[in-house]
């Protein structure tokens, strides 16, 4: 395969992947008031979430699902509700570094649940599906799907390592309050708009 493609296939996982969204502000969230290693489980749901959901586009179920427009227009919602539910969570996360229990931790099922119902999510496939599929081989949708999992994962743990060490700066429980309202505030405006954009057009 040529090296061209190859690097095509990167810049395209890693612009996905690195670009804010509702995981990497949940990432970003997580992980700056309960530190790296208990935002892994998010992280590992959500890119293995997006891996299984380009696997199950990628190999025949998006020609079917194209067939159904009612189908995004249902996802969009419920996704947007999702991506309500989450910003609720972290602006009511007690603004406490390293806090044992609290049912604000988003856990490895959220990140999962969170890509399968986040349109974004489904875009990217579709888009990286039509660009590196082959009619005469699954070889390049193969290795396509192996670099986005690399990618992502390490995309991923790079807005959690960036949480981890902000939580240095921040140490005000005030300053870290302020944040998780702005942070969880963006998903919930974020999931009005998608909302209102559903419904009005």
């Amino acid at each position: 395969m040529p090296i061209s493609i190859l690097i095509s296939m990167f810049i395209f996982s890693f612009t996905m992947s690195i670009s804010p969204g509702p995981i990497n502000i949940t990432i970003l969230s997580t992980s700056l008031i309960h530190g790296f290693k208990k935002t892994l489980p998010f992280i590992s749901g959500a890119t293995l979430g997006f891996s299984l959901l380009l696997i199950f586009l990628g190999f025949g179920f998006s020609q079917t699902i194209s067939h159904y427009p009612i189908f995004f227009k249902i996802l969009e919602c419920i996704g947007a509700l999702f991506i309500f539910y989450i910003g609720q969570k972290i602006i009511f996360s007690k603004p406490e570094i390293e806090l044992l229990k609290n049912i604000s931790i988003a856990s490895f099922a959220d990140g999962f649940l969170l890509q399968w119902l986040n349109p974004k999510a489904w875009i990217a496939c579709l888009s990286g599906i039509s660009l590196f599929s082959s009619p005469v081989s699954y070889h390049p949708l193969i290795l396509f799907i192996l670099i986005y999992f690399i990618t992502c994962y390490i995309c991923l743990m790079l807005w959690g390592i960036s949480g981890h060490k902000l939580a240095k700066i921040l140490t005000n429980p005030r300053q870290l309050k302020i944040l998780n309202i702005l942070m969880g505030g963006s998903l919930i405006i974020l999931s009005i708009y998608m909302l209102i954009k559903l419904f009005w057009s």
